[in-house]
């Protein structure tokens, strides 16, 4: 078996595949030059399996011959079998290798995707929220409530992106304001503490939402994230609209010690599908100035731009970049990457 050395590009045709809790994208690069060939969003619940998923959703649609695949995954890479978080697929490089055909698989963590694609963005993909401008060439952080919370951190140093993938939803958070201790204690701890990933996700929005109704003495009417953010639009539902406006602020605070953790003077990224949602909510003051509250830091915090990342695929958009150039980013790929 050979052992590619670091930032050894992958053979073309490269499969790229996005796999979520719920959605799995996959597009096609033929070479460092083309445009990637998509396929439409699939379900993960649609498909037993990853292999099964790729098998029917590209190689039966595609003449392409594929070589190799880059695979950005929700959850932690060890060993051989890659169990995603959020839902029940396995990755299996050596199946995919030896069953499906390809030479040459790497995987690597949903929010690395998310990092490098922060790291290529162009103006046309990111909605600012706060002050304008060009964000510096300077380390960054990305992140993604959606089906979980996802953090990354993206450093620059020598010229060079090192995503510095992690747990960072996972984070403690607490009651601040007089209104937080009123709706805290209707949270319901994991092991005696409440994480970030409780609040900040799609199921995070409904905890707060039964929260705040508790704290009201009201009851309950809706149950699915999709239905407290329909409400919050419609401006029909008071507990609803409280409640995007607490998932803002909260998110505007972790986001604000993210960018402290970092020194993310090239600005804070809000990706996932919740944040494209909630734009108007993120607009409105609450988020910055969470953000900013964070003294002795306040006058820093104000300098550092934050955005909502609005490119439909981002995560595939940064795994090409590093598949056509892999040396302008420092990704390891020990224990990642495997080789027919």
């Amino acid at each position: 078996m050979h052992h590619a050395t670091e930032n050894e590009r992958l053979p073309f045709p490269i499969l790229l595949g996005d796999i979520g809790g719920t959605n799995a994208r996959f597009s096609i690069l033929v070479d460092e030059e083309a445009e990637p060939v998509r396929f439409p969003n699939i379900m993960t619940a649609d498909f037993p399996t990853i292999d099964e998923a790729i098998r029917k959703d590209v190689l039966e649609k595609t003449a392409i011959r594929l070589r190799s695949a880059i695979l950005a995954v929700a959850g932690p890479i060890e060993g051989d079998e890659i169990d995603l978080t959020n839902c029940d697929w396995i990755v299996r490089p050596n199946a995919l290798i030896s069953d499906l055909g390809f030479e040459d698989v790497l995987v690597l963590n949903d929010f690395e995707a998310q990092a490098l694609a922060v790291a290529c963005l162009t103006a046309d993909y990111r909605e600012t929220i706060g002050p304008s401008g060009e964000p510096p060439v300077a380390s960054r952080v990305v992140l993604g409530p959606g089906t979980g919370l996802g953090v990354a951190g993206l450093v620059h140093a020598r010229g060079t992106w090192f995503p510095v993938p992690g747990e960072g939803g996972h984070v403690d958070i607490g009651p601040r304001s007089r209104r937080d201790f009123r709706i805290f204690p209707h949270l319901e701890p994991i092991e005696g503490r409440i994480s970030a990933e409780q609040l900040l996700c799609g199921r995070g929005m409904v905890n707060i939402y039964r929260a705040v109704c508790a704290a009201d003495g009201v009851l309950p009417s809706l149950n699915l994230p999709s239905e407290v953010t329909a409400a919050w639009q419609a401006g029909a539902n008071a507990q609803a609209m409280e409640t995007v406006s607490l998932f803002a602020t909260y998110l505007g605070r972790l986001a604000g010690d993210m960018a402290l953790v970092f020194m993310a003077k090239g600005g804070v990224y809000l990706a996932g599908g919740i944040s494209q949602r909630i734009i108007p909510a993120l607009k409105a003051p609450e988020f910055r100035a969470a953000f900013e509250d964070k003294a002795p830091h306040s006058q820093l915090m104000r300098h550092i731009p934050t955005f909502v990342v609005t490119h439909p695929l981002a995560a595939l958009a940064g795994l090409g970049s590093y598949a056509s150039t892999p040396e302008a980013y420092g990704i390891s790929t020990q224990g990642r990457r495997w080789q027919r």
